[in-house]
């Protein structure tokens, strides 16, 4: 793909930024029930157990969806295939917000995850091809930038206008905030050709490519020790004497992770090993803060802020690589990559109520350390292939254009 020599010293905001939109209306959308969760058991005529199902059917959508329809959509012209997945969120977020019943809710909610697994498979690599091979990294920054800000100011947002105006309301806002969405990439996001026949490669030859293990190997290690933590938060904060200041931790956490993304765009193209390793460092360190003074509310607050500032660039770093790696198969890859999160979200949250219920909150950060550690491993030892040595400035690296 050749890039206009104007676009070569500056990264296309408007179209990075409607990349970023979908991906917060991703968030927004698979988080909105978990606190709307009375509501939406009143209104559906069902408890709130089953109310929370909505998050889990939609997980599964994205998990059971996001590598068949990524092969299957391959050469489609890049912006249809964008702007079917918003199509996706606009029919499925409507018909929730209509639907009296609670089947077809929760096939609305499967089918809207089938559409985030699809955008999340999609998002880096159109990022990286609205741009030369050396702003690839802080382009795909910009593309994510829409997860930590659903996270931390999306979420409670619309938990917070649901209260107001009642749940269906907002997820009827959702949909009026995807009609706009849908104009704004017809306006700003250019269209690319997709893959032809001869261009795409098998889904087990992608996970064979040399880095593409090594990456996905850290996204689980990684990812999992981050959601043991984050999904158990509240119970780790108490012996600290946190527990009914959770939302302003989880706010200094979303404050840092922002903070990271833009750290993170400063140093992806010129030093995205050095970058991973340094996360995985602190995070192990802030691990063993949190081990050894889980009853300072000051030593947890500030662990708290650091490890949001290893974790809001996490996404750039990880995807960056992997594309990187995968080549020609990108897009494969990263759906791959939709699916090792998600199941490192499910795992996690297993994994964290079994610890919990038979060891406790104290047992957490050594779990996490020992995570952490063997991920840092995986890393350092992927110094050809999956986080190479030099920078992706001086043409080592050079994605799938």
């Amino acid at each position: 793909m050749a890039i206009d020599e104007q676009q070569a010293e500056r990264l296309p905001l408007g179209a990075l930024l409607a990349l970023a939109m979908t991906g917060f209306i991703c968030i927004v959308t698979e988080t909105l029930p978990a606190g709307l969760l009375p509501e939406i058991g009143t209104g559906l005529n069902v408890s709130q157990p089953l109310a929370g199902q909505m998050v889990t059917v939609y997980a599964l959508g994205s998990l059971l969806a996001a590598i068949p329809l990524t092969i299957a959509t391959q050469g489609w012209r890049r912006r249809t295939v964008l702007l079917s997945t918003i199509l996706g969120f606009l029919v499925f977020n409507t018909l929730t917000a209509l639907s009296s019943d609670y089947l077809l809710t929760l096939v609305a909610r499967f089918f809207a995850g089938a559409s985030a697994g699809l955008a999340w498979s999609l998002l880096a690599g159109y990022a990286r091809r609205m741009v030369v091979p050396r702003l690839q990294g802080r382009a795909l920054a910009v593309a994510m930038v829409g997860t930590p800000i659903a996270l931390s100011l999306g979420v409670p947002l619309g938990t917070w206008l649901g209260g107001l105006m009642g749940w269906r309301m907002a997820f009827a806002l959702m949909s009026g905030l995807t009609l706009g969405l849908i104009v704004w990439v017809l306006i700003k996001v250019p269209d690319y050709q997709g893959q032809t026949s001869s261009q795409r490669m098998p889904l087990r030859q992608v996970l064979y490519t040399p880095g593409v293990r090594s990456v996905l190997g850290v996204v689980v290690t990684w990812m999992l020790a981050h959601n043991i933590l984050y999904t158990y938060i509240a119970p780790f904060l108490s012996s600290a004497g946190l527990s009914r200041s959770v939302d302003v931790v989880l706010l200094v956490f979303g404050v840092a992770a922002l903070a990271s993304i833009w750290i993170t765009s400063r140093l992806v193209d010129r030093h995205l090993r050095t970058a991973v390793l340094a996360s995985l460092a602190t995070f192990a360190a802030v691990s063993v803060l949190f081990g050894v003074f889980s009853h300072s509310a000051i030593a947890m607050l500030f662990g708290v802020f650091v490890w949001g500032l290893t974790f809001g660039g996490a996404g750039t770093l990880l995807q960056t690589a992997l594309a990187d790696s995968a080549g020609k198969g990108a897009d494969v890859a990263l759906s791959m990559n939709v699916v090792v999160w998600n199941s490192a979200i499910a795992v996690g949250g297993l994994l964290g109520g079994v610890m919990l219920d038979q060891l406790g909150v104290s047992a957490f950060p050594w779990v996490l350390l020992v995570l952490v550690m063997i991920s840092f491993c995986i890393a350092f030892n992927a110094r050809g292939h999956g986080f190479p040595k030099g920078d992706r400035d001086s043409g080592l690296v050079i994605a799938g254009h």
